[in-house]
């Protein structure tokens, strides 16, 4: 039999507005007998939805519970076709927890009435696949365990709410109970092949379930009203907007992701390439400081090549000064072989030209010594220059030595 698909928003409203339909597929999926269900009146309006992403039925409803007791719930059922953001469905359970025409009572007796969310999702909802999923509050205490005395205090349930979640692509025809049954008009797989807007069922399935042939009946009927025909082909006009949409969105987000890598790898580079900067600065700042060591370096050198400059020359004028006496000891000598005391006079003179002598070698030592330590300490600043890998050329300029010396140093 080809019936008009439930999945359709209008279909769905046309199904839901017949009030003994309605009960049947509320107690299927709360699992109680709903023996009363009334349509409430809707008055949210999400200015950031598109209008039919979501739809939305309230139903306010008279069920019996396991006891046997009537209790009066809230039914929210929202039903959308495509994949939308959890914000958008919590901002509609605020608006209902802050509606005043949800509440019960007078005074300060007044409390909200239990709601029931039911979520009729035409996607997949994660890895979870189970078709329809229950998540029901349990109220426990610090140690775990279930509260059960006091709970008829109607503070709790105003605050908390269960929730039902059909996955309709995970429908897949297996009925293995009540709700799978009922459910099983939502399974896509029966579309007859002309379209979206048709399944063909088996009515036969369904023969002696009193319930669920006015539910067959009614999509049959909706499949052939003009008018529900005219608001699923709006709906697939719209939802055909939404994917051009969303796969617009998809191009413009994978630009945008190759544009944030292209911009982190940017920001990596520039990063490194100021990281590499302030290394070479230090770097500088370290020669820099190397090389003003080198030049108090160099500065003490020269002095110290002056100090022995002037001890050489001191050490000069001694021997010059000995040089004198020792001619004025020969003169005296070769006065001395002329006179009885030339003798005396020339081992004096010898004695005089051994202190002299004497002298010069201390000063010649001096000069040895202080040479030897400017040569240690322009050695020791070639091998610390060369140790920084500063060129041969940039080295003897700064020492103001040949390079050849600089070379010699560096193959020691």
């Amino acid at each position: 039999m080809i019936v008009a698909n439930p999945i359709y928003d209008i279909v769905f409203k046309y199904l839901m507005e017949d009030e003994r339909i309605a009960r049947t597929i509320l107690s299927a999926l709360l699992k109680q007998e709903v023996v009363e269900v009334h349509m409430r009146n809707n008055e949210y309006n999400d200015k950031l939805s598109d209008n039919l992403s979501i739809y939305r039925i309230d139903f306010g409803a008279t069920v019996i519970d396991s006891q046997g007791n009537r209790q009066t719930v809230l039914i929210e059922v929202q039903k959308t076709w495509v994949e939308t953001e959890v914000l958008r469905f919590r901002k509609y359970l605020g608006f209902q927890y802050a509606n005043a025409s949800n509440m019960t009572g007078s005074g300060r007796s007044v409390h909200a009435l239990p709601m029931v969310a039911i979520y009729l999702l035409g996607h997949k909802v994660g890895r979870i696949e189970a078709p329809v999923v229950y998540v029901n509050h349990q109220v426990r205490d610090y140690d775990d365990n279930v509260v059960a005395n006091g709970m008829d205090d109607p503070f709790v349930e105003s605050l908390t709410h269960n929730s039902i979640i059909v996955q309709i692509p995970r429908l897949h025809g297996n009925i293995n109970n009540r709700l799978d049954k009922v459910l099983s008009i939502f399974d896509q797989s029966l579309q007859d092949g002309k379209g979206s807007h048709t399944i063909d069922i088996d009515a036969d399935a369904y023969g002696e379930d009193s319930d669920m042939q006015p539910i067959i009946r009614r999509l049959e009927e909706a499949a052939a009203d003009s008018f529900v025909r005219r608001k699923m082909d709006v709906e697939d006009e719209f939802f055909s907007v939404i994917k051009s949409r969303d796969a617009e969105i998809m191009v413009k987000d994978m630009q945008l992701a190759e544009k944030t890598v292209a911009i982190k790898e940017a920001t990596e580079k520039l990063d490194k390439a100021v990281e590499e900067l302030d290394k070479a600065e230090e770097q500088r700042a370290q020669a820099e400081e190397q090389r003003a060591q080198a030049e108090e370096q160099r500065a003490q050198a020269e002095e110290q090549r002056v100090q022995a400059e002037e001890q050489r020359a001191q050490a000069e004028e001694q021997r010059a000064q000995a040089e004198e006496q020792r001619a004025q000891a020969e003169e005296q000598r070769a006065q001395a072989e002329e006179q009885a005391q030339a003798e005396e006079q020339r081992a004096q003179a010898e004695e005089q030209r051994a202190q002299a002598e004497e002298q010069r070698a201390q000063a010649e030592e001096q000069r040895a010594q202080a040479v030897e330590r400017t040569q240690q300490i322009m050695r020791n600043s070639v091998k610390a220059f060369l140790k920084q890998k500063m060129q041969v050329e940039d080295i003897a300029n700064i020492l103001g030595i040949d390079i050849a010396t600089v070379q010699q140093i560096a193959s020691e």
